[in-house]
């Protein structure tokens, strides 16, 4: 039986976010959630009284990391683990067409945050021998044309999460690749980004906006959700597909 964790999530507002919001709530557990859209917070909040403290800003405040775990600790008293889910796709664009000033506002946003929260997260997750959750993707180890910014930003957090893994030894880190999911990425992606995308990326994307080609938000949220409840030692620094073989006992 696993106790009651306090977990702190970001993107919680929707899509895998909200998805892992839910699965944790219904079965008790207390979260810090955080998002740039208040309203889908607030409702979490009346429907699990009790059980949310809501934080509402944009990650690429960096302040934000040290304000989600003083919340975390005022409210339930503890912290046992961090989901980090949010993230840009922005700048999509060739590097030789977009800007230095771009590329930083994406790793504000993808990793510094995932770094600034970590950071005051870590004295907390030491005493609860507690876990960190990156979602990450498959651009972080696969070449798209225009995606540059993304890919290295989710590659970099693959790296903080193996790095967390060999100096925090009572921590479990690890990179969850969650796959092409139904989200607000996707439509972006659809809707806003093909004219910039090359043509076999504009091909593979366009097949999946019949929704029965796209994963649900709950598939590789669950498996997130449960990687906190329940940390394999075994697999901490690894970057891994929500389908993997290796976690398979997290699958549904």
């Amino acid at each position: 039986m696993v106790s009651t964790k306090v977990v702190i999530l970001t993107g919680a507002s929707r899509g895998i976010g909200l998805a892992i919001a839910h699965y944790l709530l219904q079965r008790s557990h207390q979260l810090v959630v955080l998002s740039r859209s208040e309203g889908p917070l607030r409702e979490l909040e009346k429907q699990y009284m009790g059980q949310v403290a809501v934080l509402v800003g944009d990650l690429a405040d960096l302040s934000l990391g040290k304000k989600a775990v003083s919340l975390a600790i005022e409210r339930f008293e503890r912290l046992d683990a961090v989901i980090v889910n949010h993230g840009v796709l922005d700048p999509v664009q060739r590097v030789s067409a977009s800007t230095v000033e771009a590329w930083r506002a994406a790793f504000d946003v993808n990793f510094f945050s995932a770094v600034a929260l970590s950071q005051a997260a870590l004295p907390k997750l030491r005493d609860s021998k507690g876990t960190i959750i990156f979602t990450s993707s498959g651009a972080a180890t696969n070449d798209y044309p225009t995606w540059g910014a993304y890919g290295a930003s989710k590659a970099a957090l693959n790296h903080l999460a193996a790095t967390l893994a060999s100096e925090e030894k009572a921590v479990t880190s690890m990179a969850i690749r969650p796959g092409v999911v139904d989200t607000e990425m996707q439509r972006d992606i659809r809707e806003r980004h093909f004219g910039t995308m090359e043509d076999r990326d504009r091909a593979r994307f366009g097949k999946l906006s019949d929704k029965s080609k796209l994963l649900k938000p709950e598939q590789p949220g669950h498996v997130m959700a449960k990687l906190v409840l329940e940390p394999p030692k075994d697999l901490n620094g690894k970057f891994l597909s929500w389908d993997s073989e290796e976690l398979k006992a997290y699958q549904e």
